[in-house]
């Protein structure tokens, strides 16, 4: 599924369930990436119609490297740390708010993890697994 922010929705977490019990799918990957504009939106508290429910998704993320920082972060910095967070946030909330996907994680029937796509060298960094 691909989703402005990497968040976590009924119809997401459904689309998965599908996607893993029944299509066999075997991993699920979050992939964040630098520079995101949803995550910029959600930095910069930008309120827009639907758009400001989804940006609040992201706003746990947001708070979490905020209380963090010991330093002001350079917008840039923030961006990618709470990019970082916010895929590390969304992979543990798969298999908190999915019985299904628990389970088949638990039994190694799929696995998770998340990762950042740096859009400016094409690379991809994976940094959890659940």
């Amino acid at each position: 599924m691909r989703i402005a922010g990497n968040i976590v929705n009924d119809d997401i977490l459904g689309s998965m369930e599908y996607a893993c019990k029944v299509a066999g799918s075997r991993l699920i990957v979050v992939l964040g990436h630098t520079h995101c504009g949803a995550i910029k939106g959600a930095c910069a508290e930008v309120k827009m119609d639907h758009l400001s429910g989804l940006l609040e998704k992201i706003k746990p993320a947001v708070d979490n490297v905020t209380r963090c920082c010991q330093h002001e972060l350079d917008e840039n910095e923030k961006v990618l740390r709470v990019a970082e967070e916010n895929v590390a946030l969304t992979v543990n909330a798969i298999p908190q708010q999915s019985a299904i996907l628990r389970a088949m994680i638990s039994s190694g029937e799929i696995g998770i993890v998340g990762a950042m796509y740096d859009i400016e060298t094409g690379r991809v960094r994976f940094f959890s697994e659940v």
